[in-house]
């Protein structure tokens, strides 16, 4: 019986818990916070042919990725509801550049919690000792805050901060993304366990990469204003091709190789 009555309870705060989360995901859109239209949130669905397109034109023209100038040790982040493999195609690019890359070993990133942005920062300085100089961070989306954030926390053991379609500037709900965001982490975007106030720049040279095409971030709010970042650096690629995609690759090793 008893047993019987635990179950019920845990079934009933199962059930409180998943309406909560409904409840947070069906809320209305700001008018204030613009996101991107319609048709480039569709178009987001054509982000592996732009790869592969772009891979394969590079592939046919013969074109490589320059050395590192600066080999650095490297650390990339991936972005909100994807793994670290989700990036690999970038990881072996500037490797193969020379750079010395690990991922941020927090596994999926289903969003900030006090406990795993605490294991990112030990990482960071664990992994800024055995490497005797400061990481840079390679942040995707979700990713970026994270990265952005633990530079103000640990400006010594970071480099340089690059977030690629990262949404740090402006309205909190200026994407396409928010909704499911609170889903998963059961919060609102406004009231993030980690990060209050995303826009100010962190302690270290702070690159954002960003594009007009994007469908999940507004443009701006990855761009950022001046004082909020040092450089901001367009390209062209859909939101969800920021992790592999040849002329991001070639921005990125770019940036790396700034000494600043």
């Amino acid at each position: 019986m008893q047993n019987l009555q635990h179950w019920g309870e845990k079934l009933a705060a199962f059930g409180s818990d998943i309406s909560r989360r409904n409840a947070l995901a069906l809320q209305p859109h700001p008018e204030q916070a613009h996101k991107p239209p319609l048709r480039r949130m569709l178009g987001e669905l054509g982000s592996p042919a732009e790869v592969w397109g772009e891979m394969l034109r590079r592939r046919r023209a013969g074109q490589a990725y320059a050395r590192a100038a600066i080999p650095r040790p490297v650390m990339l982040l991936p972005g909100f509801g994807t793994r670290p493999s989700r990036m690999h195609h970038m990881a072996r690019s500037l490797e193969n550049a020379g750079h010395r890359v690990s991922d941020w070993g927090l596994g999926f990133n289903l969003g900030p919690t006090e406990e795993r942005f605490d294991l990112l920062l030990s990482r960071i300085e664990a992994m800024a000792r055995k490497e005797r100089e400061p990481l840079a961070l390679v942040g995707w989306s979700l990713g970026g805050i994270f990265a952005r954030e633990a530079a103000r926390h640990a400006p010594a053991s970071i480099c340089k901060v690059i977030t690629m379609g990262t949404p740090f500037s402006g309205h909190r709900r200026a994407n396409n993304a928010w909704r499911a965001y609170q889903w998963v982490t059961g919060h609102e975007v406004e009231n993030a366990p980690v990060a209050s106030d995303l826009a100010p720049k962190p302690p270290v040279p702070t690159i954002a990469i960003w594009s007009p095409r994007d469908g999940v971030v507004h443009p701006r709010s990855a761009c950022g204003r001046a004082g909020e970042r040092d450089r901001a650096i367009p390209v062209r690629c859909n939101h969800l091709s920021f992790a592999s995609h040849p002329g991001v690759i070639v921005e990125v090793l770019r940036q790396l190789d700034v000494d600043e």
